[in-house]
Order: C-alpha cells, then structure tokens, then sequence
C-alpha cells in the first residue's frame, strides 16, 4: 500500500499541496505547519544571562549523544551539542537559579536560525532551540 494513504486527510492535502507542480504555491491561511523539537540530554555549562533589563535570555547548552555502529562493525557514540535559549521570564528566572552543569534535562520548543555581523563585519549563521518548557531531572543518579 502507498505510505500516504495511511496518513490524515490533512496531511495528505498538505503534501498534495507540495508535490504541486505550480513554480511557487501560495501559502494558505488555515494550513498548518510544525517547527517542534523535544530534546534529552546533559547540561554543557552554568546558564548564562544575556541582554538587558528589558530584553534578556538565558542560554545554556545541551549535549546529546547518537550511537551507532562504524565501519568496523563497533559501536561509536558522537556528541552533538545544542544551543538552548529561554526567553520565558518564569522559567528564565528557574532555568537561571536552579539548573547546574551536567545536569539531565528534557527540552521542549522549537528551532531558529539567524545571522549575524562577527566583530570583522563578516555574517555568521546561528541555530538555536528556543525553549517552551525545560524538564528537571532528579539530581540522584538523575534516573
């Protein structure tokens, strides 16, 4: 059977809607999109705070680690670290206060890319998690 048949009504219009042959298809106002990231791993550093008074984000980063199996036939792990943004003032305060280095955490939000000018006025890319919720684990063997 054909993979999308199994899929929503909505899902199948809006992958329809995709595989359009039209150079450019206009969005449409009720379709519906998904930018969501859920994460689980350690904490890289301390939470930092950056900004001001009226514009102010805590960051901190996240490893996560990937296993597989190498071209030897071993298993191998990387690490991949993620650059984790709060700008929630409640759990900005939380995240700021209470979450330690090497703590293990669940993240949930959503991805964002930007750019900026590097101090040689060259455009460097930026990718960052933007969280809605971070999850504390229990600190004794953090489960």
């Amino acid at each position: 059977t054909n993979r999308l048949t199994r899929l929503s009504p909505q899902l199948l219009s809006v992958s329809a809607r995709c595989q359009s042959s039209e150079p450019n298809p206009q969005p449409r106002s009720t379709e519906k999109s998904i930018n969501q990231v859920s994460l689980l791993g350690r904490v890289g550093g301390e939470p930092q705070k950056r900004g001001n008074d009226k514009h102010s984000v805590v960051v901190f980063s996240l490893a996560t680690n990937n296993r597989y199996e190498n071209t030897d036939g071993e298993m191998s792990m990387k690490t991949e670290w993620h650059r984790i943004s709060v700008f929630r003032p409640a759990l900005m305060d939380t995240v700021y206060t209470y979450l330690r280095k090497g703590q293990r955490v669940y993240v949930t939000g959503r991805i964002s890319y930007s750019e900026y000018k590097d101090n040689t006025g060259g455009t460097r890319q930026s990718t960052s998690i933007i969280a809605d919720d971070v999850i504390f684990f229990q600190s004794n063997n953090d489960l």
